[in-house]
């Protein structure tokens, strides 16, 4: 009932949740890249101020080994609109963050998330200029 490496697949059990983890099942949390609190709660303002704006409806949230990413949707059946990703292998190059559209071009990558975030953030952008 385990998929890779100690992830769970939800649609294994009846409604859609997991079992709960003994306290034997070893959790590999360490392997993961995660967003931080500061970088989190500045995605999620935007995403609320975009919500508000009846341009956003739902959003993911993935972290993976090499990267962490928060797509966005306009429907939740649909492919996301824009991935934000963090890629911490790229910190020293071109740059942790990057929006990606939902075609996978590349809109912008940087070394700071706000920098990163004002391609799609108009507000902030407006106001930047």
């Amino acid at each position: 009932m385990s998929v890779g490496s100690g992830e769970i697949n939800p649609s294994q059990f009846p409604g859609g949740g997991a079992p709960a983890r003994s306290a034997a099942a070893p959790v590999n949390l360490l392997n993961q890249v995660t967003f931080n609190r500061r970088e989190l709660n500045r995605i999620l303002d935007l995403y609320g101020r975009m919500v508000a704006a009846g341009e956003w409806r739902d959003y993911a949230i993935d972290f993976l080994k090499d990267r962490a990413v928060f797509s966005v949707f306009r429907r939740s059946s649909e492919v996301p609109l824009y991935r934000i990703e963090k890629n911490p292998k790229l910190d020293q190059k071109q740059g942790a963050y990057s929006v990606i559209s939902a075609t996978g071009l590349i809109l912008r990558r940087g070394h700071e998330l706000d920098r990163v975030l004002r391609v799609i953030d108009r507000s902030l952008a407006l106001v930047g200029d």
